[in-house]
């Protein structure tokens, strides 16, 4: 069965990542070792029938030929993109929808009822059907971020540089509540 999976901030072609003097600097020699690491995990973690969400971020400062390479490597039947701050180039690659915010419903996985997601590059304190139980997923804080027992960052920093299913989320969530003395 196909599954839907969630990930932001892959930032593609971004060479300051693994060269500068950024605070989240990630473990790359080269931005193509990068780039080959991004794709690997992605391709192992999504099937060719799956859908993905990326909450933004999925390149930067790179040609948009590097981009369209990249991109069509990817595994998955429908891929969807949030905006991010970096996605000049990026909203002209062939997403199968291009948002500004999301809001979807997918299943529980132990249940099978549905789940509402609010679905938007940067994290919110509030978001919209928080009180009826909507779990809200961003990116951009690159894991420096803590997240709530409803609320959590999807981008690869967090999550080993691949997209993660909602099983998964889920897992985090409670883990995040466990982390905040909220065990409800």
């Amino acid at each position: 069965m196909p599954d839907i999976l969630f990930t932001s901030d892959s930032h593609v072609g971004h060479a300051n990542l693994v060269e500068g003097e950024l605070r989240t600097r990630r473990p790359f020699s080269t931005i193509e070792e990068h780039d080959e690491a991004l794709v690997a995990a992605w391709n192992a973690a999504v099937g060719p029938d799956d859908t993905v969400w990326h909450l933004g971020d999925f390149c930067y400062r790179c040609r948009e030929g590097y981009a369209r390479s990249v991109f069509a490597r990817l595994n998955g039947r429908r891929r969807f993109l949030v905006c991010g701050n970096h996605d000049r180039i990026s909203v002209r690659l062939s997403w199968d929808g291009i948002y500004d915010v999301a809001q979807v419903s997918v299943p529980d996985p132990a249940t099978g009822a549905p789940v509402g997601l609010f679905l938007f590059h940067y994290a919110c304190r509030v978001w919209p059907r928080m009180h009826r139980g909507d779990i809200h997923l961003y990116g951009h804080s690159h894991g420096t971020l803590s997240g709530t027992a409803a609320s959590t960052d999807v981008g690869v920093d967090c999550f080993n540089f691949r997209p993660v299913t909602f099983g998964e989320i889920l897992v985090r969530l409670a883990e995040n509540a466990l982390a905040q003395g909220d065990a409800s």
